[in-house]
């Protein structure tokens, strides 16, 4: 079992209240540039003996993004309740990352039914309509993000639930009360967003959220949230520290404390809330570590 899955005992025994203030105000060179060479086969492509895939496109309302959706269904009898479904933005991405001896590892416990949203390009990520469906509005209005506008989560999240999910799930066993969210940077950035808004998962996974001064107000409602309005929801913030945060103005040497302060607010409201450090992992490490240890735990579950 990999290093980073442990931190003092077993993944399940890491569970510290907090939320992770991840500043992606920090200088655009505090993140490696992604790889965005084109992709080969993915494992639907190539085959698996442990699940199998199926492939649908849809379209957003406005017409100007485009999605591919890869279904993974085990090879394995349901659980009488049905399975755990878990939806995993960055879809392109994901499915190059996976691999057949990962999903053998699946299966050998509860493997969940996996969904994978990504975009109709053979690039791993689609840049620009990533940053418009992942963000949510700040103060209601459009966001600059390095360029490229961002603020469409609400729209986005209406297609999965309403749209996506309905088609994805048709004919297949699914826990109605068991769906997960995993997202990373500003993946993780929607996760949050869906936390606050969303009735369908119970089950989120932030990923090195893209937190920056646009979404303070997203943060300070996560943190104050009452217990009532997320009772049945369980948070994960995952994070790696591999590399320095800063804020915009001035350094912030030691984010981690500030994490755990935050955690006592969120132990106070009764919050579910996890947070997963990932030692020496730098935020585009992040990516792969990051969904396998969510699969993996959502696997061993009972």
């Amino acid at each position: 079992m990999n290093q980073w899955l442990y931190r003092k005992g077993r993944l399940n025994s890491v569970v510290r209240l907090a939320v992770f203030l991840t500043l992606a105000s920090c200088p655009v060179s505090s993140y490696a540039r992604p790889d965005m060479s084109p992709l080969g086969p993915n494992i639907a492509d190539k085959g698996s003996a442990f699940y199998h895939f199926s492939v649908r496109t849809f379209d957003s309302a406005d017409g100007k993004r485009h999605y591919k959706v890869w279904t993974g269904i085990p090879n394995k009898t349901p659980p009488a309740s049905g399975y755990l479904a878990v939806y995993m933005l960055d879809g392109n991405a994901v499915m190059d990352r996976l691999s057949e001896a990962f999903l053998q590892t699946l299966s050998q416990h509860n493997p969940p039914v996996l969904v994978a949203i990504g975009y109709q390009t053979p690039l791993p990520f689609d840049l620009e309509s990533r940053a418009w469906d992942y963000t949510p509005p700040a103060e209601g209005n459009e966001q600059a993000l390095r360029g490229r506008k961002g603020g469409g989560s609400k729209v986005f999240r209406q297609l999965i639930e309403q749209t996506i999910a309905p088609q994805v799930e048709q004919n297949i066993a699914i826990n109605p009360h068991q769906r997960a969210l995993w997202g990373h940077s500003y993946g993780g950035l929607f996760v949050l967003d869906a936390y606050l808004s969303s009735e369908m998962f119970t089950a989120y996974y932030a990923a090195v959220p893209s937190v920056n001064r646009n979404n303070v107000a997203l943060l300070n409602e996560i943190t104050h949230t009452e217990k009532q309005r997320v009772s049945h929801k369980q948070l994960w913030f995952m994070e790696g520290d591999g590399e320095q945060r800063v804020r915009e103005k001035g350094n912030h040497p030691d984010v981690l404390s500030a994490v755990r302060e935050t955690a006592s607010t969120l132990r106070d409201n009764g919050a579910a809330a996890t947070f997963l450090l990932f030692p020496g992992l730098t935020h585009g490490e992040m990516f792969t570590a990051s969904f396998q240890a969510a699969l993996q735990r959502i696997a061993s579950e009972e």
